[in-house]
Parts: C-alpha cells; structure tokens; sequence
C-alpha cells in the first residue's frame, strides 16, 4: 500500500491522502473543484466546478499511470438535486462511453463550501 500525492490536484485540507493505492486498486478521495494552481474554489457555475473535480481526479490518476477508463466506481455528492442533469452533462463528456458504477447523493453541506465532490476507485483489470 502506499499514499499518493501530486500537485496537479489540490492538496487535502484534512488529514487524508489524495488516494490510497492498495494491490492494483487505487482509491481516490473525494475532490472538490479546487484549482490546483491557485487553491480556490471553481465557483463561476456548477459545470466549471464539475469539469475543475473531473480534472482533479484525472490529474490523480495519471500521476499512477492510470486514465479514466481505469475507474470502476465514483460516489457523487451535491448540494442541490436540481443540479444534477448539468452535473451529468460535464461528467457525461469526461467519460465518454465508459460507465463506471456510481451513485449520486445530496447533502446538506459539502467541505470548503462546494457544490460537488466526487470520489472514485480506479482498478487496473
């Protein structure tokens, strides 16, 4: 097992790793649309703030050698169901037609005061 980190991803603002890979899994964190390069938040709408999270988990993976059809699992979690066909839209074009098993939640409140956050687990199959 060993922790991953990369500063293409914004760092953890809590005590957690970026990811976690373990054998040929690699779990990644829940990421928010935190702009790597300037560590704010993507505010300008809920599509910006969904393709900044797509980017981050992208950066996370390819910092083990991994791409996006490595990933077999993602957990959403937004703060506004009425978001979620624009929320589809953008992670719809990031995947393409590779379908990972997901599901999506509201919740009440999400860290740093984003809109979505999403975490995912990537396999090498």
């Amino acid at each position: 097992m060993h922790f991953v980190f990369t500063d293409k991803a914004p760092k953890p603002i809590g005590p957690y790793s970026q990811a976690v890979k373990h054998n040929d899994t690699l779990y990644i964190s829940g990421q928010i649309g935190i702009n790597p390069s300037t560590g704010h938040l993507i505010r300008e709408d809920i599509q910006a703030e969904t393709r900044q999270v797509l980017m981050n988990i992208h950066a996370i993976l390819k910092e083990e050698s991994l791409q996006k059809e490595h990933i077999i699992k993602c957990s959403i979690f937004i703060s506004d169901m009425e978001q979620f066909s624009q929320i589809n839209e953008i992670y719809s074009q990031f995947f393409g037609d590779h379908s990972p098993a997901r599901e999506t939640v509201q919740v009440s409140k999400l860290p740093a005061g984003a809109n979505i956050e999403i975490s995912a687990i990537a396999a090498v199959i």
